[in-house]
C-alpha cells in the first residue's frame, strides 16, 4: 500500500520520510491541499529507475531498427573487437 503524507509531514518529519524511503525502497506520495503534489524517493532507487527507462528506450530503438531491416552483428565479432580495443588499457 503506498505511503501518502501531507506536505506538512515533509516539512516536519523529513528525516523520518527519508529513512522510510531508504528502508522500504518505496516512494512517499506527498499531498498539498488534499491533492497529489510530489513524490519523494531514495536517490539510488530513482537512479535505478532512470537507468531502466533509458535502457527501455534503447531497446525500443533497436527493435525499430530491426523492424526497419537493419542488419546486426554477431556477438562474437563485437566481443572480439571490444577485447582488441581494451587490451592493455585496463
Amino acid at each position: 500500500m503506498p505511503s501518502i503524507r501531507p506536505i506538512s509531514d515533509l516539512r516536519n518529519n523529513a528525516n523520518e520520510i527519508s529513512d522510510y524511503c531508504r528502508r522500504s525502497r518505496e516512494p512517499v506520495f506527498i499531498t498539498r491541499n488534499g491533492t497529489g503534489d510530489m513524490v519523494v524517493m531514495n536517490i539510488a532507487d530513482y537512479e535505478r529507475q532512470m537507468a531502466l527507462i533509458d535502457l527501455y528506450g534503447k531497446l525500443a530503438a533497436a527493435e525499430q531498427e530491426i523492424a526497419d531491416g537493419a542488419e546486426g552483428e554477431e556477438f562474437s565479432a563485437v566481443a572480439k573487437r571490444l577485447r582488441a580495443r581494451l587490451d592493455g588499457n585496463i
